[in-house]
Order: structure tokens, then C-alpha cells, then sequence
């Protein structure tokens, strides 16, 4: 009888485990938003104050075109590697963008594995890639994706930052 009931706690055990499981991963689908923002956040507060300064410095000569006289109304940076698949799509998006949008969206794509993209990085709080991140022609930031974004959608975001 003793193995019958050690052979039930062990299947009872297994079952237990992978709700639980199954369970930390819905969670961890379900708050992933809240999770990226949290670390994003994170990294932003360990950038420290030099790197944040001159990086905001940097995005404001480059990106103000309201300061640089440069005709874009948008900035499209883009956050991500060129090995990972999804970046390789939005590589593929990315000159869409240019393409259908030369004198009015500029793309910008920062390569997170190289160094002088570190800063940037971190001052922007990347979490994860690929992250698309939108300015307006004064170099605020006013929209953020992670993950795959197609042109349709991009160009929708487009439309409301500046119709």
C-alpha cells in the first residue's frame, strides 16, 4: 500500500508543478507591458546623471528639429541587434519607412550590442528588442512598442503624432 500512495504524492507533486508553471508564464504574458515599463524604468535610474545628461544633450541637437532646423517632423529609433529575427523584420520596415517617408520621418537604428549605442540605450531604458521608440520634431519621446511593429501600424502612430 506504502508505494501506491508514494506513487500518487509524486503524480499529485508533478500535476502541482506544472499548473504552476503554466500559471507563472500566463502571469508573466499577461503583465509583460508592466514588466518591461518597470525595467525600463530601472535602467534609466542606473544610467546615472552624466550619461543622462549628455545623452539628452545629444537626442536634443540631433532630434530638436525644431532647434536644428532639419525639415522631419518624426524620429523612428529603432532598438535592436542584426542577428535576432524580429529585428531582422523591422529591418525590413525600417526602409519602408524611409521609402515612403523621406522628408518627413527620420530613421534612426542603434545597435544594442555596440557600444557607442550603450548610452542611448540605457538613457531610453531599453529592456528588451526590438523597441521602436517615436519623437516628435522637439525630441520627446511620445510613443513606445517592444517586439515586432509593422509599417501599417507605425504609420498609424505617425498620423497621430503629427496628422
Amino acid at each position: 500500500m506504502a508505494p501506491k500512495l508514494s506513487h500518487r504524492f509524486k503524480l499529485i507533486l508533478n500535476i502541482a508543478f506544472i499548473t504552476l508553471a503554466i500559471l507563472f508564464f500566463a502571469l508573466l504574458f499577461i503583465f509583460k507591458g508592466s514588466m518591461n515599463k518597470l525595467v525600463s524604468q530601472k535602467m534609466k535610474d542606473q544610467a546615472g546623471e552624466v550619461i543622462q545628461k549628455t545623452t539628452a544633450q545629444f537626442v536634443d541637437s540631433a532630434y530638436n528639429y525644431q532647434k536644428n532646423g532639419e525639415k522631419f517632423a518624426i524620429t523612428f529609433l529603432e532598438f535592436g541587434t542584426t542577428g535576432c529575427i524580429p529585428c531582422k523584420k523591422m529591418a525590413i520596415v525600417m526602409q519602408e519607412i524611409k521609402e515612403k517617408n523621406p522628408y518627413r520621418v527620420k530613421v534612426q537604428f542603434y545597435n544594442v550590442l555596440l557600444p557607442k549605442s550603450q548610452d542611448m540605450m540605457k538613457c531610453f531604458g531599453i529592456a528588451a528588442i526590438p523597441t521602436q521608440v517615436l519623437l516628435d520634431a522637439s525630441g520627446k519621446e511620445v510613443f513606445r512598442h517592444t517586439g515586432y511593429y509593422s509599417t501599417d501600424e507605425l504609420e498609424k502612430e505617425f498620423q497621430k503624432i503629427n496628422p
